[in-house]
């Protein structure tokens, strides 16, 4: 392939792809800054391979396996914030039009995050993909490296232990 479709590859998939890897950056990290390193950190591993002549059968996949890795990369090298200080820093969603409603919808927002986070790993992160970025049991199978059916189950499983969580706490 020459450097020109190479770039044209890569520009394509960065515009088709960046706000969802940074969106599921951000759900992983709750931190804007961390995320937009996340997402930088992805398309620079992204384009490192593909400049040095490897091909991708699927872009999408290929990048959120590296944005995973990458996490997985940040949360070694760095202790993981505290529930706390998650809540604390809040979760911002939404646009100043309606103060009330902003803040009930921040509130509910917090309590999700907080609630997913009690969740195991493996459950937490194929809610996520699913249900935050909107993939395809498929699609999260490739990038997580399970079979479809694995997958489906994870996300039945996580439900479940998401509802006793949400029962447990009224």
């Amino acid at each position: 392939m020459t450097t020109d479709k190479i770039k044209a590859e890569f520009l394509r998939a960065y515009e088709e792809y960046a706000d969802a890897i940074f969106r599921y950056s951000y759900f992983q990290v709750s931190d804007r800054e961390i995320a937009k390193d996340l997402t930088q950190d992805t398309f620079t591993r992204a384009w490192e391979y593909m400049s040095s002549g490897k091909s991708v059968e699927n872009m999408k996949a290929f990048l959120y396996r590296v944005t995973i890795n990458a996490i997985i990369d940040y949360r070694r090298k760095k202790k993981p914030l505290s529930l706390e200080k998650i809540t604390e820093a809040g979760f911002d969603l939404v646009d100043d039009k309606d103060e009330s409603k902003d803040k009930e919808i921040m509130f509910e927002g917090q309590q999700a995050v907080e609630q997913v986070a009690k969740l195991p790993e493996k459950y937490r992160d194929v809610l996520m993909l699913r249900y935050v970025d909107d993939l395809s049991v498929a699609e999260i199978a490739v990038i997580v490296g399970e079979t479809e059916n694995n997958v489906s189950v994870r996300l039945h499983r996580g439900l479940e232990k998401l509802k006793n969580i949400l029962k447990k706490n009224g």
